[in-house]
């Protein structure tokens, strides 16, 4: 997966951002600060779910900057 994807559920109140494809997540856990970290079956990161999630404006967006060279 070439694209980060973004989703934000407003009944559940989570962010889940996924970094590769959300078909690869063989294991996942939650830290201290309620997150959920998503990995595929090799330990590496390939999303992020943000428990507790609420906008601060009903207007919010996402923004995304990309810095620095692709390698």
């Amino acid at each position: 997966m070439d694209a980060i994807k973004v989703n934000h559920d407003t009944a559940g109140h989570t962010l889940t951002i996924w970094l590769d494809d959300p078909a690869k997540e063989a294991v996942s856990e939650e830290t201290a600060d309620e997150v959920i970290l998503m990995k595929d079956a090799g330990g590496r990161v390939i999303g992020v779910e943000i428990l507790h999630y609420r906008p601060t404006s009903a207007d919010a967006r996402v923004l995304v900057e990309t810095v620095g060279q692709g390698a």
